[in-house]
């Protein structure tokens, strides 16, 4: 009897330890993934390949070659790995289907009838050619679209300015040559790199990067106005953010001060979602207003900042301006947009009546064609009045790997101590 109860007494203190080395294995791996999760994301490589040609993505196969050069240089932390205008050519390994992008060019009854997912290249590597030779990337596609930067609009001085400040865009897939509605311009290719296979040698501009980073030290004060390309990290949009969202970003250019670095190229910039305004009844555009207060150096601790949006590069068909106080806000309706509602509204409006007559006269036999017609067109114009007017307006949305400039808002003044493992800032003032 003893015998027995020493035996399940030691298998219930078994069971005890397994089940809690267990959860603390549990514990550690989530602590692990926690702790992987934005080091990879701020650790792959952002490359855009402007393309030598227009692309339909109806007509690729497996095997072809899709040729390009990069629209920017590709820093890995603070060293320049590949300049702007190297050659870049990716082979088609196999086709997928994936969700179509969502946009705000169509209102939401021709998305209807528009297909939801879309053929899309998948490559494997992508071969960059540099001066110093060739390298291959590990790449997985982002998007692929013709791109426009919009700017913050200027306040109206004057008639003659009014014109340049409600623009606030300029066009940056361009294929060469004359740009117009005859001639699409060649896309912009989006891609998200993991790793270098090969050798590679550093190039001039690599070692002078990276000899003034080892050589900055002292005060270092931007001023406020100070512009930064950022890359944002994750989707955001007016109909599914909160207020108070965190907004996460990183550098994609290194910022210097009189030649040196002060921000390195990888410096993660966090923000958040201050306001926004979901699509609205009535065709009322959406609007979102982001801010940035905080930023962390590689290797360093988070340094508190005030910067606002001056641009963003968007789709060319997306209608989302900025204002001089730096919020996004969708445009009104259009010509084609209105037309589309109303020809919809049209249509619904006789179905509804041409409905409602024969419901009113297998009802009621003893009804009259005057009364059932009038009844017929109270009916069609309520219906046709809600459908109008609980259309919504345009949103505006700003996916994952959307090129953004920020400017500081005030000065930032940072002293960097130089050791072996990093470099730590230290903030002066407010």
């Amino acid at each position: 009897m003893r015998s027995g109860r020493l035996s399940k007494a030691m298998r219930g203190m078994l069971l005890v330890m397994v089940a809690a080395g267990s959860v603390v294995c549990r514990a550690a791996d989530d602590t692990a993934s926690r702790a992987q999760g934005p080091a990879s994301a701020n650790s792959s490589l952002y490359v855009k390949v402007q393309l030598n040609k227009p692309l339909k993505l109806s007509k690729l196969k497996p095997g072809d070659v899709i040729e390009g050069n990069l629209a920017r240089d590709v820093y890995s932390s603070d060293r320049e790995l590949f300049p702007a205008g190297s050659h870049v050519s990716l082979a088609v390994d196999h086709m997928e289907k994936r969700r179509r992008i969502a946009d705000d060019h169509w209102p939401g009854v021709v998305k209807l009838f528009t297909p939801r997912h879309q053929s899309y290249p998948v490559f494997k590597t992508a071969t960059v050619s540099a001066a110093n030779g060739e390298s291959a990337l590990q790449v997985s596609l982002i998007s692929i679209s013709r791109k426009r930067e919009v700017h913050a609009q200027g306040k109206k001085k004057g008639a003659g300015q009014q014109a340049d400040n409600e623009t606030g865009s300029v066009e940056v897939s361009r294929s060469g040559g004359v740009y117009g509605p005859a001639k699409l311009a060649a896309p912009m290719m989006v891609l998200e790199a993991f790793g270098i296979e090969g050798e590679k040698t550093s190039s001039p501009n690599v070692e002078d990067t990276s000899s003034s980073a080892r050589d900055l030290s002292g005060l270092e004060t931007l001023p406020a106005g100070t512009a930064c390309k950022i890359l944002l990290l994750g989707d955001v949009s007016a109909s599914k953010s909160k207020p108070g969202d965190l907004v996460q970003a990183r550098l994609l250019e290194p910022v210097l001060l009189n030649s040196r670095v002060v921000l390195p190229a990888g410096t993660l910039f966090e923000g958040k979602v201050v306001k926004k305004t979901p699509p609205r009844w009535g065709s009322r555009a959406g609007s979102l207003y982001l801010t940035f207060t905080g930023l962390t150096l590689p290797g360093g601790n988070l340094v508190p900042i005030a910067a606002s949006l001056t641009g963003a590069e968007l789709d060319r068909r997306s209608h989302t301006r900025i204002d001089a106080e730096g919020q996004l806000r969708g445009e009104r309706p259009g010509k084609a947009w209105m037309a589309i509602n109303i020809g919809v509204t049209a249509g619904l409006a006789k179905e509804v009546d041409d409905t409602t007559q024969l419901i009113i006269e297998a009802i009621v036999s003893t009804a009259t064609d005057a009364s059932t017609a009038g009844t017929a067109r109270i009916v069609s114009s309520c219906i046709s009045g809600i459908y109008m007017v609980s259309r919504r307006g345009r949103d505006v949305m700003l996916p994952r790997f959307t090129e953004m400039n920020i400017a500081l808002d005030r000065p930032l003044s940072v002293t960097k101590t130089v050791d072996s493992a990093a470099i730590a800032p230290v903030v002066h003032g407010d």
